[in-house]
């Protein structure tokens, strides 16, 4: 999978790119990401990509010629989407991340920085995102925030596929509670029945405390998953 990043600091990117399952993924070229800076787009001689919003007003908007420069540059595979980051945008999911996976083979992301970019860039964006209710210095959080969470659903990225079926969210639930060696920290006990061996009882346990633990700590998923699922027995 092809992901393309529009940003003004590519070198935001560079230890992360190279860390962890994102750094793997990328050497055994599972997904390949591309930095284009719009600044390499522009015509005046002191590389302007901003400018005094019309109608006046407190601060700077990212010019679109730049951007759509940058955008007409890139090779276009077929299964695309451009995305803009915007504390205005839809939040980005676990179901948003699992459906770019699946059906896109290019993201392109545009970083959005300033007090925003030039409303006429909006002509060439499908779909704008973001992290949540409240406001970044640039866009390149979200569009990292985008790379590893489309990358470790891709196929080979995680050693042990399965256990991404059992992350926070796919099932509409918040991940149940993990525990490891040793059985006893500071008076602190594993849950007997993790150490029992009964895998009926332990999956029966897991369940529950995924839907407890939705329950008390996001209240607004519970709800939702409550609405869309057969009734607990």
């Amino acid at each position: 999978m092809r992901f393309d990043i529009v940003t003004l600091f590519p070198d935001f990117f560079s230890s992360p790119l190279r860390s962890g399952l994102l750094g793997k993924a990328l050497d055994k070229q599972i997904a390949t990401v591309q930095l284009t800076n719009p600044r390499d787009f522009t015509t005046d001689k002191h590389r302007k990509v901003d400018d005094q919003p019309y109608g006046g007003g407190v601060g700077m908007v990212m010019k679109p010629e730049p951007i759509v420069a940058a955008v007409e540059s890139l090779p276009l595979l077929p299964r695309r989407q451009v995305l803009l980051t915007t504390p205005q945008g839809q939040v980005m999911t676990q179901a948003l991340f699992r459906d770019w996976a699946i059906s896109y083979d290019q993201l392109i992301v545009l970083c959005g920085h300033y007090e925003g970019i030039d409303e006429r860039v909006l002509n060439i964006v499908d779909c704008e995102i973001s992290l949540g209710d409240f406001v970044l210095t640039g866009g390149e959080i979200p569009a990292l925030t985008l790379l590893n969470g489309v990358i470790r659903l891709l196929p080979g990225t995680v050693g042990k596929p399965e256990s991404i079926l059992c992350d926070s969210f796919e099932a509409g639930l918040l991940d149940y509670p993990h525990y490891t060696r040793p059985p006893e920290f500071r008076g602190w006990l594993v849950p007997a029945i993790l150490r029992s061996g009964n895998h009926a009882a332990i999956a029966a346990w897991r369940r529950a405390q995924m839907i407890e633990r939705t329950k008390q700590r996001r209240p607004d998923l519970y709800e939702k998953w409550r609405s869309q699922s057969e009734p607990e027995p």
